[in-house]
């Protein structure tokens, strides 16, 4: 595949002209670029994706000055080159308008959405360990997420009372949840059995017209890592 070119710093476009459509520079699953594409395709915004397949894609972009740190996920919008998962993420969830009506809100939402990304990472970084080291990392994470992360979240929802986990409308903790219960449910299935206020928030996010949208086939999430995606990132990052 050919290398792709230098991200151009493209500004927002002016009134009445389409606005451009972000850029994602990453592989092609899952990862830490996934909770992005779950914000961007809820706010109903389209995206380009350029996927890293080679070693020398990668160092082009670290040559070039695009990667702050030399880490992907890389993100091109408004006319910004943003690097770090966690930066990415709050700002698209303030622009969309996914971050709560005010700071209270804002830092609970945080706390919930670092709550779930900590039980992701457990399942994002097992395909990359040795077979029987995976397994059991996969079966921790569904320990951690029935003893720990759901019953928290069960809780929240029976005390606040609300269809959502902050306030009365959708934010990044929902949406960032229900990509996490996802998750958990490919490694098992049964996992929200004891958790009734959790299967009803995962039927009433999951029907949110673009989230619906972004959980059909042909949509740009990405499936669960396989063989062959843990080899090219293997081969790109040198590790």
């Amino acid at each position: 595949m050919s290398q792709p070119d230098r991200p151009h710093i493209r500004g927002n476009s002016e009134p009445g002209v389409m606005e451009v459509k972000p850029k994602l520079y990453y592989f092609q699953g899952r990862g830490r670029m996934e909770s992005i594409r779950w914000l961007l395709a809820t706010a109903g915004v389209e995206f380009e994706e350029e996927f890293l397949e080679t070693r020398e894609q990668y160092e082009k972009l670290q040559k070039d000055g695009c990667l702050l740190f030399g880490q992907v996920p890389l993100v091109e919008i408004d006319g910004m080159l943003l690097t770090q998962t966690r930066a990415i993420l709050s700002y698209l969830a303030a622009k969309y308008n996914l971050y709560g009506k005010d700071l209270k809100e804002r830092v609970r939402i945080d706390m919930y959405a670092d709550g779930t990304q900590d039980l992701m990472m457990m399942i994002i970084g097992a395909p990359f360990k040795a077979p029987q080291e995976k397994e059991e990392s996969l079966a921790l994470a569904v320990k951690r997420a029935k003893n720990r992360y759901f019953p928290v979240f069960e809780k929240i929802l029976k005390d606040h009372g609300e269809a959502f986990l902050v306030g009365n409308q959708l934010s990044w903790a929902d949406i960032q949840l229900l990509e996490a219960i996802l998750m958990v449910e490919e490694v098992s299935a049964p996992v929200l059995s004891d958790f009734p206020l959790l299967q009803a928030f995962k039927t009433r996010i999951s029907n949110i017209p673009t989230i619906k949208k972004f959980l059909q086939p042909g949509s740009q999430r990405k499936p669960p890592p396989d063989g062959h995606y843990v080899d090219v990132v293997r081969t790109v990052l040198k590790f």
